[in-house]
């Protein structure tokens, strides 16, 4: 009888409904249907969905579910879950699925297992009768790239997620592998077999058992295929991490997804204990970081730091860049790379502490220190280049506090202590802000770019290491004199240290100080936010003014840019408690003369220099000076926006630089013919009104136009930062109506 007709009579015989239809006869029967298979069967090659097969495990499974429905009431296992569990019968269709026999064998096992541990409500996993068979199962799973059952394999590993986030304690039982004594596949198939098919059921002498005899000679008589067996000894690692892991790399979208998905369930659980043991004995976080760094080396060293920071948008649930972007070579990678950094800053976000801990650290440890490090501080300029891009788009994607701390201390060291001028570069963050200031303009853009990434990340020890800890007791603060009590008593433009005699004799002769902070212009603009702009207003002539004939580089666009980006800077340092004015001042002098510290040191030497620096590289250095002008501390405040501010001699600001820069701006303007209207040429074509053109002197006059561009930036965050009513410093948010 062919198994079509034995299943139509099957079907008429398995009514359950019927009161007098024994479930367990009918259950033994079943299997027993699939043990004769291999004793009947001589075509070795039919698919096991073309046998009867996938319906007798249909009906067994259905049984299981019917019988506990009928057990529910009274609470007891019922008779032939006992009998799946004490005939090993999972053992056994993990060994058949092992074999491949029939072919696609492993996907009906795999079926089979889902459904057992999700539509069976009585907790199974605690089994060694079944977390046995399931180490081994998942064990099948998960090593081969494209494997037939990557769908059944990720339905197989989203039951046993959800079973261990319901219930943290079958984590052990799930990832404990030690226990779990390997042998030789032919000697399990044949113990389980011939136990699975005994005719004794000494327990339950009711209950008619398949014939004994056929199964043990098919156990005696078959060789499963070598590739089967499994060495002797214990078995160490746990397969469902693994799995996971191999499932993630999938080429289908949605079995990569959801892969991710259940292990993030997974990361998730609520339990300390079972957290810990994930963390301390299972290869989870080594594993997912392992991956990381395989991505990251996979890239090909000839990337384009532009592409790199091109390419947004990349998400672990979309690990792609949109169709519509251009290619570039090896774009594939690096989207990739990015959507699994993404996938471990969100696993570390949403991970249960332990977890999330212990992932930073790897990440850390492995990625940053051991790859990124070597290659940031290579000889080699693209090796440079294309590292510090990687770690800039890096940090814009990162969001865990936990990752961003050891990002931090990557970058920037545990030491707090601020350097000397004389120091050497010893840290990493010393060698960085030595490439800001490399002999390589690209290296110096992509390294500024990097800082900026990171001052706007939320970690006070950023702006600290960088900039607080040189400021604090205002030591670049003249001693002797009282405090000004307003903007009239201080200090003239005529007494900064650096503002000479020659820049006198160049032609810029402010004829009076500006005004004070209290007055306010007929347009509601304080009289501080013409301190900066006025720097342009009192040249010759205003020649060196050009927006003055564009209306599209107007004022009030800097304002309303610089109020957003105050606001946005605002609410992320309202959590570090920063002060709203300055301490008082010690009238001792301090023991060491100010240095304003290595980056402060940097930028104002780029800046001292950007009438003779390319365009793009000062565009770079004033961004990251905007960055750090728009933090709402009261020191960054008086040292980088008060131009009244009294300086101790020797010490400089950013006005002062600003001031010499212009000093040096007025003497070589009277070399540069025509110089109002190639710079208004030069303008212009900067923003592509008109087709650009080498012109003679075209560095400097480029270097012209973002200074004043600079300054007017500056005299807005000047506004949003100093409201009109206030004389003084300032710092709550202004009202709609100063925009």
């Amino acid at each position: 009888v062919c198994w079509g007709e034995r299943r139509l009579a099957q079907e008429a015989v398995l009514s359950w409904r019927e009161p007098s239809i024994d479930l367990l006869e009918a259950f033994v029967e079943h299997w027993k249907g699939i043990t004769n298979y291999y004793i009947e069967s001589t075509d070795e090659n039919t698919p096991a969905k073309k046998t009867d097969i996938p319906w007798r495990l249909k009906q067994m499974l259905d049984i299981l579910v019917y019988e506990e429905k009928q057990q529910a009431a009274a609470g007891e296992t019922g008779p032939c879950l006992e009998y799946l569990l004490q005939h090993k019968i999972l053992e056994t269709l993990c060994t058949l699925g092992k074999a491949e026999y029939p072919p696609g064998m492993r996907q009906q096992v795999l079926q089979f297992f889902s459904k057992v541990l999700a539509q069976v409500q009585h907790p199974l996993l605690h089994y060694l009768n079944v977390h046995r068979p399931v180490q081994k199962l998942l064990r099948l799973g998960g090593t081969v790239p494209g494997s037939l059952t990557e769908k059944e394999e990720v339905q197989f590993t989203t039951v046993l997620c959800s079973k261990i986030q319901q219930d943290p304690a079958l984590l052990t039982y799930i990832l404990e592998g030690k226990k779990t004594i390997g042998r030789k596949a032919s000697r399990e198939a044949t113990a389980c077999l011939r136990e699975a098919a005994s005719v004794r059921d000494k327990d339950r002498p009711h209950s008619k058992a398949p014939d004994s005899g056929t199964c043990g000679a098919w156990a005696s008589n078959t060789q499963l295929p070598a590739e089967t067996q499994e060495p002797d000894g214990a078995i160490g690692e746990s397969s469902l991490i693994t799995t996971l892991i191999g499932l993630c790399k999938s080429k289908k979208g949605r079995v990569a997804l959801k892969a991710r998905e259940n292990l993030l369930l997974l990361v998730t659980v609520a339990s300390q204990a079972a957290t810990t043991y994930l963390v301390q004995s299972s290869p989870c976080c080594p594993a997912i970081v392992e991956h990381l760094c395989q991505l990251y080396q996979s890239l090909p060293s000839s990337l384009d730091p532009a592409d790199i920071a091109a390419l947004e948008g990349i998400s672990w649930r979309l690990p792609s860049a949109p169709s519509d972007e251009a290619s570039f070579p090896g774009k594939e990678a690096l989207a990739a790379f990015l959507g699994w950094f993404d996938y471990c800053d969100h696993l570390i976000t949403e991970a249960h502490t332990v977890v999330s801990d212990a992932l930073a650290k790897a990440v850390a440890e492995k990625l940053f220190v051991e790859i990124l490090q070597p290659q940031l501080l290579h000889v080699s300029e693209q090796s440079v280049l294309t590292s510090t891009a990687l770690l800039t788009v890096m940090l814009r994607q990162l969001r865990s506090p936990a990752l961003l701390r050891e990002a931090v201390a990557f970058l920037l060291g545990m030491d707090q202590q601020p350097a000397a001028p004389e120091d050497s570069p010893r840290t990493l963050c010393a060698h960085l802000i030595r490439h800001c200031d490399h002999l390589s303009d690209e290296i110096s853009i992509a390294t500024l770019r990097l800082f900026e990434e990171l001052l706007q990340k939320p970690h006070e020890q950023i702006v600290r290491s960088l900039i607080l800890c040189y400021l604090e007791g205002r030591p670049y603060v003249a001693r002797g004199s009282p405090e000004p009590e307003s903007y009239e008593d201080t200090l003239d433009l005529e007494e900064d240290p650096y503002f000479t005699d020659s820049f006198l004799d160049s032609g810029f002769q402010p004829s009076a100080k500006p005004p004070p902070a209290p007055a306010t212009n007929p347009d509601g603009k304080t009289a501080v936010t013409e301190i900066l702009c006025s720097v342009f207003g009192q040249s010759p002539d205003g020649e060196a003014k050009t927006s003055a004939f564009l209306e599209e580089t107007g004022y009030d666009t800097y304002v309303h840019d610089a109020y957003g980006l105050f606001q946005e800077c605002s609410s992320r340092v309202t959590p570090w408690g920063w002060p709203l004015a300055p301490p008082p001042l010690d009238p001792h002098e301090p023991e060491q003369p100010f240095f304003e510290g290595p980056f402060l040191q940097m930028l104002f030497d780029r800046m001292s220099r950007i009438l003779e620096q390319p365009y793009s590289l000062n565009l770079q250095v004033t961004s990251v000076l905007s960055r750090l002008a728009l933090f709402p501390h009261p020191l960054i405040h008086e040292y980088l926006l008060d131009p009244y501010t009294n300086l101790a001699p020797g010490c400089r600001s950013l006005f002062s630089v600003l001031v010499r820069v212009i000093g040096d701006l007025m003497q070589r303007i009277q070399r540069v013919p025509q110089f109002p209207g190639k710079l208004l040429l030069v303008r212009r074509q900067l923003m592509g009104q008109v087709p650009g053109e080498q012109l003679d002197h075209q560095t400097f006059l480029q270097g012209v136009v973002v200074l004043e561009e600079f300054c007017k930036e500056l005299a807005a965050i000047a506004f949003v930062k100093f409201p009109p009513q206030s004389p003084h410093l300032h710092l709550s948010k202004p009202g709609e109506g100063h925009v």
